[in-house]
């Protein structure tokens, strides 16, 4: 027997809000019931785990164990900018000049995720 992975789980103080910034990044619906003022909304995605935020008071205070990488359909530089236009900020830039690395952005609430090269980026370094 094994486990079935169901949600990655995402604290928050905004609950709806993370949510609608992260439906925005994935260009996945919420929750058919979910609504502004809910403590808890979900993404759903196409495949796999939804991602889930749950309203806690607790502020986040330090560096998440646990984070998100996104590949992009476009390319990595193109997203990059995509994001930072939604809201989220640059926390780390280790994109190398050849091409490889990633760059480490935080979404409102200061949850880091990386955004790795796109396919496009992949097969052009190898061209």
């Amino acid at each position: 027997m094994v486990s079935v992975l169901q949600n990655v789980a995402i604290d928050c103080a905004d609950a709806y809000g993370l949510a609608r910034f992260w439906s925005e990044v994935t260009g996945r619906p919420l929750g058919e019931e979910d609504r502004p003022g809910d403590h808890e909304v979900q993404v759903v995605m196409a495949e796999g785990p939804v991602l889930y935020f749950s309203q806690v008071a607790e502020p986040k205070t330090v560096k998440n164990r646990l984070h998100l990488c996104l590949r992009p359909q476009s390319t990595r530089e193109e997203e990059v900018e995509r994001l930072l236009g939604l809201g989220a900020t640059l926390v780390a830039d280790r994109r190398n000049p050849d091409g490889s690395g990633w760059a480490v952005l935080a979404d409102p609430e200061g949850n880091e995720f990386c955004v790795l090269r796109s396919e496009s980026d992949l097969a052009a370094m190898k061209s």
